[in-house]
């Protein structure tokens, strides 16, 4: 049986995706980037800039998509989009597993799990 590439490994994919298109977690053989999100908000195609780095999906958390700039370990840039309003947005910038980013419930987070833990507590309007 073969083992699953390492994610900074994977390849990106060409396809488009739609919102809700879009996996709930993350895919084994490929990476899916920004910009082959068809609804991608400018927010998240400038996210990084600074960083040099490509930005890639993670997964769905709650109605967030997750999204990152960044190696798997060290400086990285993530981002939530609201799948249900995508100008609706939340940063974390992450260095290891602290940092910074305000959730959906208006605090300021220093670590990255609890930042994680705002967005899914965040109620579904659906």
């Amino acid at each position: 049986m073969s083992r699953a590439l390492p994610s900074h490994r994977r390849p990106f994919t060409e396809r488009r995706y739609r919102t809700h298109e879009l996996p709930d977690t993350p895919t084994r053989a490929f990476r899916i980037p920004a910009s082959g999100w068809v609804e991608a908000p400018e927010a998240l195609l400038t996210l990084g800039d600074d960083l040099a780095e490509p930005i890639e999906y993670k997964r769905r958390i709650g109605t967030f998509l997750l999204w990152r700039a960044g190696p798997p370990v060290g400086r990285a840039d993530c981002l939530a989009v609201d799948a249900d309003d995508v100008d609706r947005v939340f940063g974390f910038e992450l260095d290891g597993r602290t940092g910074s980013g305000r959730g959906p419930d208006g605090v300021e987070h220093v670590r990255f799990r609890a930042w994680k833990e705002a967005l899914l507590a965040e109620p579904r309007k659906r």
